[in-house]
């Protein structure tokens, strides 16, 4: 069985795709951006509800080269910050610092805590460095960020490697910080859609593993969930009670609570869930389908989710929905045009998706026909 899928809308990336990264559409009905990373700046284009241009674009100068951080934009668009090899750093559109926030160098043999980019940016051993990220809260009255320890500020813990830390983007101020317990190559933010105190961290140790923690400032204290097992976090549901997530090694994709517990035994196998590939060799023993570190929730209870990875050395990847309330068999998704060789890039929310073309000039918004 399939599900159709109708284009909604087009939208076109602020940038030409050779400088830049593809873009992204964030936030929610009502507070739609795109935002695409260039070489020397971060572009926010707020949407209306139609995805057409609302509003000035906003034009952030970014303090190093793309591939050397990541970054977040508040809601509103006011500020971005940059999570870089050395500092978290936050910036206004004008162009001016708002704050720095110092830490441990990225670089996993350096020890050094830099002043600045300069120090290390042409340097040959500093040319391929791990990383960490930031995210702002739902209502953009905290940010969070994902460092390599130890803060420029505060007593170091020797036995800390990267720190979970919450800042006041007014100032920077660190309201609490709590150990990761991780040595991370990578990591994102995901924000809970409605609690500005919570937010999970997804972060990738490369070979070694893939830790999930959920955080909840209640205002005095940060709590941390230690999510058991090798887990990719992939969405948070509307209302926050859900998280969507793949293992590590792709086998299984499943629904739990924030606590890490499997909800409902809504957990799928992609190797008996998900039909092999129909241009498989069917002798071929090792031709099954592994779930992609992609998707998330089109709405509380349906998913969106791919196997391209897996597929891509028959044919055309496959994406797929998952209604966890009725027969939970995943339905691939037939397109009527073709979507290239990428998984689906986000989940909205508001029952549609969003997939990038190869060229990376664009997004496409669709939803069930």
């Amino acid at each position: 069985m399939s599900v159709h899928a109708r284009l909604c809308a087009v939208v076109p990336a602020p940038l030409p795709s050779a400088g830049a990264d593809v873009p992204e559409l964030l936030g929610p009905p009502g507070g739609r951006l795109l935002v695409q990373r260039g070489d020397d700046a971060l572009v926010v284009q707020p949407l209306d509800d139609a995805f057409a241009p609302a509003g000035d674009r906003v034009r952030v100068p970014a303090p190093w080269p793309r591939r050397r951080g990541t970054w977040a934009v508040a809601p509103d668009a006011g500020l971005a910050v940059f999570a870089g090899v050395h500092a978290v750093r936050a910036v206004e559109p004008s162009g001016a610092t708002r704050w720095e926030v110092r830490h441990g160098c990225w670089y996993g043999a350096c020890r050094e805590l830099h002043e600045s980019y300069e120090e290390y940016g042409d340097r040959d051993d500093h040319r391929y460095p791990e990383g960490g990220s930031a995210g702002f809260s739902v209502d953009g009255a905290f940010v969070w960020a994902h460092v390599r320890g130890p803060l420029a500020v505060g007593e170091p813990d020797p036995d800390v490697v990267d720190e979970w830390v919450l800042l006041d983007p007014a100032d920077g101020r660190v309201l609490a910080r709590a150990d990761a317990e991780a040595a991370a190559a990578g990591s994102f933010h995901l924000p809970h859609p409605a609690d500005p105190g919570q937010m999970g961290l997804s972060i990738g140790e490369g070979q070694d593993g893939a830790p999930l923690r959920w955080g909840r400032w209640d205002g005095k204290e940060l709590s941390v969930t230690y999510v058991d097992g090798d887990l990719a976090l992939m969405g948070v549901s509307p209302s926050g009670e859900r998280l969507m997530t793949v293992t590590h090694d792709q086998d299984a994709l499943a629904v739990r609570s924030p606590g890490g517990s499997v909800l409902e035994d809504l957990e799928w196998d992609a190797g008996t869930a998900v039909p092999r590939h129909p241009e498989a060799e069917p002798d071929d023993d090792e031709a099954l389908p592994c779930w992609d570190w992609a998707g998330g929730f089109l709405d509380e209870t349906t998913l969106i989710c791919s196997t391209v990875e897996g597929d891509e050395e028959w044919g055309q990847g496959r994406h797929w929905l998952l209604d966890t309330t009725g027969a939970r068999t995943p339905l691939e998704v037939t397109y009527p045009v073709p979507v290239g060789i990428r998984p689906p890039m986000a989940a909205l929310g508001d029952g549609r998706w969003v997939t990038p073309a190869d060229s990376g000039e664009a997004l496409y918004v669709w939803e069930r026909g």
